[in-house]
């Protein structure tokens, strides 16, 4: 039996990643926070996005967005990204590390904020940008997928959970978390 904690198991696996850095300066940045409640059924923190937004409507996401000029690094602005989005305070998180950085469709270098959050928060969603902030079991992501979205060379995952679909840029952030920390072998092309 595995006596370390959550917390200790990330880190751990954090220290023996090298996570992937994409040398694209001219891009614009942008953080999200993928945060991991901790307790024995950890659940990810989710959104969805706004209907009524003109990017990314209705979207599963993870709290963050771009970076801007005040922020220190992209640790802050995935911070301040999650404060801002889902009420989440800086002071409950325990930041473990940067992830492997994404391109996303829209231009964006994506660098993923892998943290620890207490249990059973309460979330509130800002409604100028989200419709839903929900919790899903990583348990869930241990499964195969429900299907792949499939295009050219292109095949990431999709997830549904409830009345959420999880596919994109969001779904290929999980599996890969899935694969480096959680020893799973979820098929991903990009």
């Amino acid at each position: 039996m595995n006596e370390k904690s959550l917390i200790e198991q990330l880190v751990e696996r954090h220290e023996m990643l090298t996570p992937r850095r994409i040398p694209q300066p001219d891009l614009a940045e942008a953080g999200v926070l993928v945060a991991i409640t901790d307790e024995p059924e950890p659940k990810l923190l989710l959104t969805r996005r706004a209907a009524h937004l003109s990017s990314h409507k209705g979207e599963v996401a993870f709290p963050g967005g771009k970076r801007d000029p005040e922020d220190d690094h992209i640790i802050a602005t995935a911070l301040r990204e999650a404060q801002e989005e889902v009420a989440l305070d800086p002071a409950d998180v325990q930041v473990i590390g940067e992830l492997d950085q994404v391109v996303s469709r829209f231009g964006y270098l994506v660098t993923p904020v892998l943290a620890v959050i207490p249990p059973q928060l309460t979330h509130t969603p800002s409604l100028d940008e989200l419709d839903a902030v929900f919790e899903v079991p990583l348990t869930l992501f241990t499964e195969p997928p429900s299907r792949y979205f499939e295009r050219g060379s292109i095949r990431l995952p999709s997830y549904d959970y409830e009345e959420f679909n999880i596919w994109g840029l969001t779904a290929m952030m999980i599996a890969e978390l899935m694969n480096n920390f959680w020893d799973c072998d979820i098929s991903l092309k990009y």
